[in-house]
């Protein structure tokens, strides 16, 4: 199963994949399908928090324009079709058989108030202001189009309108996130209608008997927030949950051979990579072997190198993931747009390393500490320790520090770190990661947000904010493609390797593996 997984011509062509045979421990309702997910989300409100979690939750009550299917293709959401009348306008065709889940038809002043509403939730920890902030004005040119204006050629405006969820004007205006978190206002067009919510346990769900799309396969869902992997893999034995998500490799492998499960898994969007803090000139948790305070050698481009050739990633990949991960050597997985078929994972020579450091002025190496997290990504602590130990194979004295995900992103964005094993994802373009990550931090821009190592190239900056004007695909893609190779011979970032996404559920339910890591109810369906 991992060699055919794993070495298809496209390693995103995968779907669903089931299997097995027997009983579960309990009869399971034949109606309702109950999810065990690491998280559950921060709030209900739609613009309140642009974090997967949350927007993979709101997704079942609220719809997009534009929807992302599982490899992150663009399609038909609230929009039946969109289209660029020039490099500024963008007309979109909405849909006329919608209705909100109070009966009331889905219209162009909906799409209005959710464009003037979503990057401007009072409060918002990470604000969809990114997406909204390109459109300058929406003019209704009829009750079923609209035009958007944007004050520059914004090529991925569909892309972003993907990540927007459409509210309903009259349930919204005056609505608070309270609101939103209550029910009150938890009026969508999604397949599911919203029953119940309790923070930091569970959701529930209701199948939209009058969906304009294709009908749920469940009537209820039931999602229950367990973020300790090994209690969703008890649960889903037990028989208390149907379906779970982010499987460890370890258990996956069980799953595979007990015939009362079936799993399904795709490679991820999500590259798994190393920020370093390339800018200061005295960084946080730099210094010589002994401990002192030294000159930051992550400045110097030979010594990012040779810390990514000291990163042995088939053993990380193998080892330490156990097959659950495919080598990095490009921003995006195969498949992407803007990725670069010539672009390979750098190879492991730590004899190389060791000559670059000698070239840096460091043949002893220096002390250096790593820091990530321990809760957010699969096997995240046991990467760092590996990552250590082939650092210091090279003369650098590793140091490992791993905390939870919450003040981990916290202090990341403070610039606390030197250091820092972080995860992104395209949206579903290469050119999102280029802005986001790799971009000199620059806030009138809103450019290189996460850019947590603020390494800065005017070049490449230069090649980013063409391509993201490149109305022309061919044109945006040559130029993504030059940025990225432009950026990683220069140790922008170190990448390491895209997860594998992996599902494990019980006989007689499918599920259609997505490369975003998003579990929708609507997803799941009937199995062998």
């Amino acid at each position: 199963m991992r060699k055919a997984i794993l070495a298809g011509a496209s390693l995103l062509a995968l779907g669903l994949v089931a299997g097995g045979g027997g009983a579960m421990a309990q009869a399971p309702a034949p109606d309702l399908l109950r999810v065990g997910v690491e998280a559950g989300p921060t709030s209900n409100d739609p613009h309140y928090h642009s974090l997967i979690t949350n927007i993979a939750f709101s997704r079942h009550v609220f719809e997009p324009l534009v929807v992302q299917d599982q490899q992150q293709n663009l399609t038909p959401g609230l929009a039946a079709s969109w289209r660029a009348i020039d490099d500024t306008t963008w007309e979109l065709a909405l849909r006329t058989d919608a209705r909100w889940h109070d009966g009331e038809p889905f219209t162009a002043d909906d799409v209005v108030f959710t464009l003037g509403r979503a990057g401007n939730v009072p409060n918002s920890p990470s604000s969809f202001a990114v997406y909204t902030r390109p459109i300058t004005s929406v003019e209704v040119v009829s009750p079923g189009v609209i035009r958007l204006k944007t004050g520059a050629p914004t090529p991925l405006l569909p892309n972003y309108l993907s990540l927007v969820l459409t509210v309903s004007r009259r349930h919204g205006e005056g609505a608070t996130t309270a609101d939103y978190n209550s029910g009150k206002a938890m009026i969508g067009t999604g397949a599911y209608r919203f029953s119940g919510w309790q923070p930091n346990a569970g959701l529930s769900l209701v199948r939209n008997e009058a969906y304009w799309g294709p009908r749920a396969a469940f009537t209820r869902a039931e999602f229950r927030a367990m973020p300790n992997a090994s209690a969703r893999v008890a649960a889903l034995h037990a028989g208390d949950v149907d379906l779970i998500e982010i499987v460890p490799p370890d258990d996956m492998q069980r799953f595979r051979r007990d015939a009362r499960f079936a799993v399904a898994e795709v490679v991820s969007n999500r590259l798994i990579f190393l920020h370093l803090d390339s800018a200061r000139e005295r960084s946080p948790h730099v210094t010589d072997r002994n401990g002192a305070p030294i000159a930051n050698p992550l400045r110097d481009a030979r010594v990012r190198l040779a810390l990514s050739k000291a990163i042995n990633r088939q053993a990380i990949v193998e080892r330490v993931m156990e097959g659950a991960a495919v080598a990095a050597g490009d921003l995006g997985p195969e498949g992407y747009f803007g990725t670069s078929p010539n672009l390979r994972p750098e190879p492991f020579d730590p004899d190389g390393a060791r000559r670059l450091m000698a070239e840096a002025g460091l043949p002893n190496g220096f002390g250096l500490t790593i820091h990530g997290p321990n809760d957010r990504y699969v096997n995240d602590e046991k990467v760092v320790q590996a990552l250590a130990q082939m650092f210091t194979r090279i003369g650098i004295a590793a140091r490992v520090e791993t905390i939870p995900r919450g003040p981990y992103f916290t202090r990341a964005s403070r610039l606390e770190f030197s250091l820092m094993l972080l995860g992104f994802s395209p949206n579903p373009e290469v050119l999102g990661m280029l802005e986001t990550l790799i971009h000199s931090f620059d806030q009138r821009l809103a450019l290189g947000s996460n850019n947590r190592g603020r390494y800065s190239n005017a070049r490449v900056d230069a090649l980013i904010q063409q391509a993201r004007t490149a109305m022309d695909n061919e044109t945006r893609r040559r130029l993504t493609q030059e940025a990225t190779r432009m950026a990683l011979a220069d140790t922008a970032l170190i990448p390491l390797y895209y997860q594998v996404n992996s599902w494990a559920m019980r006989r007689g339910i499918a599920y259609q593996a997505r490369t975003d890591e998003m579990t929708l109810a609507a997803s799941a369906g009937p199995g062998n």
